[in-house]
């Protein structure tokens, strides 16, 4: 009787039973897997994905190479034996540029740069002397009938080298030392890039003037003068140094060792560096009383007022 009872006892809960029809238990049909889950193959990954050039883009390599220039910090060690390396295999231009004691003061120039401002610094100075030496040759037969060519056939003894580059020596090595401190590094670099921006402008102006200037006048007077005479411009030269400032100031610039604004600088500064060096060389330059102010010590004027002339524009004109 109890267990009766407890049959008919109404469901606690108000829902209602759950109902399940056969099919819903036993499928009709077995789940078979008859072949293997397929995923997209390699060919249609490869469609999915971006469009990848297969050339390596020109501005990717030299930025690779650029921060692998920059990336080694330079000691005296690795100034000496990496600049040993490149004299060697670069040994068949230098000697066509550079007498036998203008290469031993070209490889403590090399040396000097790459200890205070790297791999960088280094190239900037090569492709001074490249450009510098393919100018000097341009036209070397004319100009040796005309009397106006550089002794040597163009080869420079040290005292050119040491001429060409006084107030680069000297920036180097207020970077080295630090002199300053951190704040001074950029003003030391902006003065080693704009001595050769002068030196390379003076180089290329004379060496076109002396082949292609049709008219050429002294500076002081505007009087037509022969070509070569100290102090003569003519308009293919001048225009030809401006030329070979922007490049060099341009390669300082993909190198690092200055940016735009000072690019811009070295050239101005180069060009008013000239202006003066033509002053002197038409006024002063080997005359009676300055016989001891030849044209490598006219070189060392030249450059050391395109370099302050640099550093003063930046802080006049950059200085935040």
């Amino acid at each position: 009787m109890a267990l009766s009872t407890l049959l008919y006892i109404k469901h606690p809960y108000p829902f209602p039973p759950l109902h399940f029809s056969e099919s819903q238990i036993h499928p009709q049909k077995p789940l078979i897997l008859t072949s293997t889950p397929t995923f997209p193959s390699l060919k249609s990954h490869k469609k999915m994905l971006p469009h990848r050039p297969h050339a390596v883009s020109m501005q990717g390599v030299l930025s690779d190479a650029m921060n692998l220039i920059q990336s080694a910090h330079p000691t005296w060690k690795s100034a000496l034996f990496s600049n040993l390396l490149i004299f060697v295999v670069g040994s068949p231009i230098l000697v066509s540029g550079l007498s036998l004691s203008g290469i031993f003061a070209a490889y403590l120039l090399g040396t000097l740069t790459w200890r205070a401002f790297g791999p960088s610094g280094f190239l900037l100075v090569a492709s001074y002397f490249v450009i510098g030496t393919a100018v000097t040759k341009v036209k070397m037969a004319q100009k040796e009938a005309q009397g106006v060519a550089e002794k040597r056939k163009g080869r420079r003894g040290p005292g050119s080298v040491i001429g060409s580059s006084a107030a680069g020596c000297v920036c180097a090595f207020l970077s080295i030392f630090g002199t300053g401190g951190r704040a001074f590094l950029a003003l030391w670099k902006l003065g080693f890039v704009a001595s050769f921006c002068t030196k390379l402008s003076d180089t290329v102006s004379s060496e076109i003037g002396k082949a292609y200037g049709k008219t050429t006048y002294l500076v002081t007077t505007f009087k037509v003068v022969p070509r070569g005479t100290e102090g003569a411009v003519s308009a293919e030269g001048t225009l030809a140094g401006l030329l070979a400032s922007i490049l060099l100031a341009s390669i300082g610039c993909i190198l690092g060792e200055i940016n735009a604004p000072e690019a811009v600088i070295c050239v101005i500064a180069s060009q008013i560096a000239n202006v003066g060096e033509s002053i002197i060389g038409a006024a002063f330059q080997e005359k009676e009383g300055f016989q001891w102010l030849n044209n490598d010590a006219v070189n060392v004027i030249n450059i050391s007022v395109g370099s302050i002339l640099a550093v003063l524009m930046q802080q006049v004109f950059l200085r935040s």
